[in-house]
């Protein structure tokens, strides 16, 4: 018999082929791209989900794409983590590092010396390989770092935010 009062360290991710139906019928249905998901659990029931990379605040986007009828969800790959293993903290991935690429060139930070400077305001002796691998603390440090020695980063931040909705709208 297996114990079943704590939850498992466990780690499944599943490719999710998402389909949409066009029109009125439900026989016309249309692939609208594919996405790679991810939940994770550990031993004190915290649980995370990713989709293509991306660290997602709430389940919910997750459960919705495994659990739609539509889709067709493949199991990629399932790892049992040690007990004792925490969780890998989840990261910023490619859309918010490519934004903080932006806003340092921007804000005058020659592109040569993005990585270098991520690496100094956390520590790091080497220039840092990836932005996109940055946890959500290491990235408000960067950005501490950044806002420090070019004020100018703030308003050219608030600047892409405000550009953001109206190009969504067009």
């Amino acid at each position: 018999m297996q114990d079943r009062s704590t939850p498992r360290n466990i780690r499944r991710t599943w490719k999710v082929d998402v389909y949409g139906t066009w029109g009125d019928g439900p026989s016309a249905t249309v692939y609208l791209g594919s996405h790679t998901v991810t939940l994770c659990a550990d031993g004190s029931g915290a649980k995370t989900a990713e989709i293509d990379g991306e660290a997602q605040g709430a389940l919910n986007r997750v459960v919705g794409y495994l659990a739609d009828r539509d889709n067709i969800v493949t199991l990629l790959s399932e790892e049992r983590l040690p007990a004792s293993q925490p969780l890998p903290a989840p990261v910023i991935g490619k859309a918010r590092a490519c934004a903080l690429h932006k806003i340092m060139g921007l804000a005058g930070l020659p592109h040569a010396q993005h990585y270098a400077l991520s690496a100094a305001a956390l520590g790091e002796p080497w220039p840092l390989s990836t932005l996109a691998d940055l946890t959500e603390g290491e990235a408000q440090t960067v950005w501490g770092h950044l806002c420090r020695l070019y004020p100018k980063a703030r308003e050219v931040a608030a600047q892409l935010q405000r550009r953001r909705p109206a190009q969504a709208a067009a």
